[in-house]
């Protein structure tokens, strides 16, 4: 039998646990929003054509900002073309995913949607093939309260009280060479720049996201981020992190890693972040906003989804569909410990995406609504991380992986809220065929109770949820947990992901 050891001091603080952490991400992408959020006629559809079963998931979830409306998408959007009488819209050809645009649904009418979901709106400017004159017209037209051309056509369009978007993401993954608008780091700095000085103009307090990699395996990984920090650092306040994480050749022990690699993609940001602070001589400090993160089988995608075809141009095509599995959600809540590990300098972070496309809730067009299996690393994550995030002291046996070489066998993060005594801990399993028994040494925050055990295994980690059987892998009482002498002690199954609640 292997043994981890896990040492809890409420002294031994990363930060505050900001909600944002628990923020998602809607794209105008295949069935995300059309047959995802938004079916007119379904028979759980409210008067605004949103499905309130999926709203209802939504809820459960416990998201808190969604980050809109894309995404590559966002890189040729026309934001005013989502206004007005659905009826006068235009039909746009979406480049980024090869389809069909409709358009019914837009800023209005997604801020609409989120009140019924009690989310925050983290809205993304087009700086692709746009830029600081429409950054500056869907702000008008977003918070100012009344009184300009583009503020009374909110109003006139059935938006009376202004939207309030506090927080704006200056384009997005402008390295990439499939982004319309792909440019250089001194090019896309400059733009952005601007465009931060010109939206700060109109409201000082706005929260800006500057675009960071998109992966920390791009060739300009690093030092995209030095060039585009050191001319725009006194304008912005996050700078974007995005990772998605799939097995590479059935390397299943790498795959159970993968949050080693999110923690040192994190860490290599945060230094450059701060090495440009200490440049500038500055006071402030960026943060990160991890604003595209999940499981995403992206070569599947690539050799088999991908639309090419000049004359075929769908409407809300099925693509990323991905069906998660035991050891996906496993994979996704290690994921979610290297963010909450990251507490202090990660306070804003967006699941990539949150309905169909690679996302923890799936729909069917006239259907039922069903939760993936990594739903519930999520929704008991965002549910229990109270407090702050504490800086656990771990002992475990390690594990080889070929690609990070070897690795703790056990991962682990804990957060405490000291106003109601709340501590939660959060483990993963990495191993594909030991059983660890670990002891946390709680005895230092006087718990007393261990109120629920909640955890993801199965005898076949491929195991998944699906529309004929969607409760095929739910959350499973841990029963061999115990609480004895300032110490409770859990045995984790090969492949799984636990937390703890205790007071």
């Amino acid at each position: 039998m292997l043994n981890a050891h896990l040492d809890l001091d409420p002294a031994s603080l990363v930060g505050p646990v900001n909600r944002r952490v628990f923020g998602s991400f809607v794209e105008h992408l295949g069935r995300c929003v059309y047959d995802g959020i938004y079916e007119p006629g379904h028979p759980a559809a409210n008067a605004d054509g949103f499905r309130t079963d999926v709203v209802d998931l939504v809820r459960e979830l416990g998201v808190s900002t969604v980050r809109y409306p894309g995404g590559n998408f966002v890189s040729g959007y026309r934001w005013e073309d989502g206004t007005g009488p659905r009826e006068s819209r235009p039909s746009r050809l979406d480049l980024a995913w090869h389809s069909i645009e409709s358009n019914e649904i837009g800023l209005d009418e997604f801020s609409r949607w989120l009140t019924l979901v009690d989310g925050e709106l983290m809205y993304a400017v087009n700086l692709g093939t746009r830029g600081v004159q429409e950054a500056l017209d869907v702000l008008e037209y977003a918070n100012i309260r009344s009184g300009t051309e583009l503020s009374n056509q909110r109003i006139a369009n059935g938006s009376p009280q202004p939207h309030g978007i506090r927080i704006w993401c200056l384009g997005n993954e402008m390295d990439g060479p499939w982004q319309l608008g792909h440019s250089t780091a001194a090019e896309y700095a400059q733009r952005a720049a601007q465009t931060a000085r010109a939206m700060r103009q109109v409201d000082a307090t706005l929260e800006l996201v500057v675009c960071g990699s998109s992966g920390a395996g791009m060739p300009t990984f690093g030092e995209w981020e030095r060039i585009v920090l050191e001319k725009t650092y006194d304008e912005v306040d996050f700078i974007s992190c995005h990772a998605y994480y799939e097995p590479v050749e059935g390397d299943f022990a790498s795959f159970l890693a993968s949050a080693v690699d999110m923690d040192r993609f994190i860490e290599s940001v945060v230094a450059t972040a701060d090495h440009v602070k200490a440049l500038r001589r500055s006071e402030k400090t960026v943060n990160v906003s991890f604003d595209e993160w999940n499981v995403w089988y992206q070569s599947r995608y690539n050799e088999v989804e991908k639309i090419t075809d000049a004359d075929t141009w769908p409407q809300a095509p099925r693509l990323l569909e991905d069906s998660y599995s035991v050891m996906d959600a496993v994979v996704f809540g290690g994921l979610l410990i290297s963010l909450l590990r990251h507490a202090d300098r990660v306070t804003a972070a967006s699941l990539a995406q949150l309905v169909n496309v690679i996302a923890p809730i799936m729909t069917e067009p006239g259907g039922p609504a069903w939760r993936q299996t990594t739903f519930y690393p999520f929704s008991i994550t965002s549910r229990l991380a109270r407090g702050a995030a504490l800086r656990v002291r771990l002992d475990s046996p390690s594990t080889p992986t070929d690609a990070y070489g070897d690795v703790q066998m056990v991962d682990a993060v804990a957060t405490h809220d000291e106003a109601s005594g709340a501590t939660s801990v959060f483990l993963v399993n990495r191993s594909l065929t030991e059983t660890v028994t670990v002891d946390i040494a709680v005895d230092r925050l006087g718990i007393e109770s261990l109120d629920s055990v909640e955890s993801i295994f199965d005898d076949d980690i491929h195991a998944a949820n699906t529309l004929t059987h969607p409760d095929r892998v739910v959350p499973k009482t841990n029963t061999t947990a115990r609480l004895h002498d300032g110490t409770v002690t859990i045995s984790l199954p090969p492949v799984s992901w636990t937390a703890l609640a205790m007071h």
